[in-house]
């Protein structure tokens, strides 16, 4: 299985003119995209590329790496994404982790010496640079009999990325999971403003499986966002807080203006209360939260306004959940399995087993419908004198204060208690001490922060997810 091939065979009826993606510099229609990755698939082959070959992508978001993606992918070698503003070292490290065999870049990256490939088909840099690489690093025999198609290293909120495998027969699997939430047809237009390095298997190629447009609004952002809201164009956002956030404080956008849009994701962090709340005051919309992970997929997307505040939903068909070693208030680790599951972690490697269950890392509770609220990670749970502090749910009551963006709950040691609940917010207009007395009207005086510093920004990190350790 081959999921370039799959896409080229489910959009084979569409007709010649259809696009498949648009961008302020032009339109590219689904039969000049598969001219285009034919071209640049003869070019990296005739230069070596291979089945099981790996190789990094270090491009800028545009329909050049949609090309340069699928290229890859068509000819059964391995896409490993690499953010494009990464460091040098960190590109470095990631190509010897996965033993690439080759990088793909906009710009020379490595200080070995790198070959421009020109490629007229490319409608945006009209070319691309590549450098064989010569990892000392090897891959177990087994990894080529897998079915390879994806290595996609973690954007580091919490220890150390292993590198995670997907499959080909994987990637389909998770995209018609997905799918039974988001329901893209060829009608719908996407205003795609995310990250393609963290932002590609479930989404991109979903939406081109089904035939669909996808706008880039990353490029000139916030301008081309806005731009493309206000012709409206869309009819399906993919985005996160942070974005959605833009279109509520945009003074000159008409509340009509989402008025085509029949379905908003909000992805990749949690949604603060206030931004739900805002966004659909002015524009009569509500946000439908996903929660995705790489190892699994996307096994959850809520309903707009049918889900507890604070909670995610409830698992997708075919998603299994366990939460295990639960607390008298039922909050505990969080297990899934289900459509979709990475094959194996590259570094150290360890293939998955056969129907294991997947441990998150986060920590939640399920109520008597089956909806899950997630209180925190099990790496940042907080033991205040021997009592569990969930930094999530601290989050959530200091999300709902009004002028709060966003908060970082962490723990700080101390002789006494063993660990001090302490807060980060980013907020506007708001006191520490304003947020402490909230705290202490919503939450177990345990739970309530001892120490709660507002900030101008909470770092985050390329995906858009804030950095835990702080």
């Amino acid at each position: 299985m081959n999921i370039v091939n799959v896409i080229r065979n489910e959009t084979a009826s569409l007709p010649p003119e259809k696009i498949a993606v648009c961008a302020e510099t032009g339109d590219l229609s689904y039969t000049a995209l598969f001219r285009a990755v034919d071209a640049v698939a003869d070019i990296l082959k005739k230069e070596g590329l291979a089945p099981c070959s790996r190789v990094g992508l270090a491009f800028p978001d545009s329909m050049d790496y949609i090309i340069l993606s699928l290229a890859v992918l068509s000819l059964d070698a391995v896409l490993v994404p690499v953010a494009v503003s990464a460091a040098r070292e960190v590109v470095e490290e990631i190509l010897e982790k996965t033993a690439a065999d080759f990088l793909i870049s906009s710009a020379e990256l490595l200080s070995v010496e790198a070959m421009w490939m020109k490629q007229k088909t490319l409608p945006g840099q009209n070319g691309f640079y590549l450098v064989r690489c010569m990892p000392t690093a090897s891959l177990p025999d087994e990894f080529n009999a897998m079915e390879p198609a994806f290595i996609r290293f973690s954007s580091g909120t919490t220890g150390t990325s292993k590198g995670v495998l997907l499959t080909h027969p994987a990637i389909v699997e998770r995209t018609d999971a997905a799918d039974q939430a988001l329901k893209i047809t060829s009608a719908d237009t996407v205003l795609w403003v995310l990250s393609m390095s963290f932002h590609f298997v479930v989404s991109i190629l979903l939406f081109l499986r089904r035939g669909a447009t996808i706008c880039l609004c990353s490029e000139m952002f916030p301008f081309s966002f806005l731009s493309a809201v206000k012709r409206g164009d869309g009819t399906f956002i993919y985005a996160t807080p942070f974005h959605y956030r833009t279109l509520i404080e945009a003074k000159a956008l008409d509340p009509k203006a989402l008025s085509g849009i029949r379905m908003a994701i909000s992805t990749a962090m949690k949604l603060p209360p206030e931004t739900d709340v805002a966004f659909r005051d002015k524009f009569g919309l509500g946000l439908q939260e996903a929660y995705g992970i790489i190892e699994v997929g996307l096994p959850f997307v809520n309903a707009a306004g049918s889900k507890p505040e604070g909670a995610v939903g409830r698992a997708l068909p075919g998603f299994e959940l366990e939460i295990r070693d639960a607390d008298k208030k039922g909050g505990g680790e969080v297990f899934l399995r289900g459509p979709g599951m990475y094959a194996a972690y590259l570094y150290p490697w360890r293939r998955r087993e056969t129907n294991e269950w997947f441990a998150t890392g986060d920590t939640g509770r399920l109520d008597q419908d089956g909806f899950l609220t997630l209180l925190g990670r099990t790496k940042n749970l907080i033991n205040f004198a021997g009592m569990k502090v969930f930094p999530y749910e601290v989050e959530a009551v200091l999300d709902r204060f009004p002028g709060v963006h966003a908060s970082l709950v962490y723990a700080k040691p101390h002789p006494r208690y063993g660990q001090l609940p302490c807060a980060k917010v980013e907020a506007n207009g708001v006191t520490a001490e304003e947020l402490q007395r909230y705290c202490y009207e919503h939450l177990e005086s345990y739970k309530v922060p001892k120490k709660i510093e507002i900030v101008e920004r909470l770092e985050r990190t390329e995906s858009g997810k804030i950095k835990r350790a702080v």
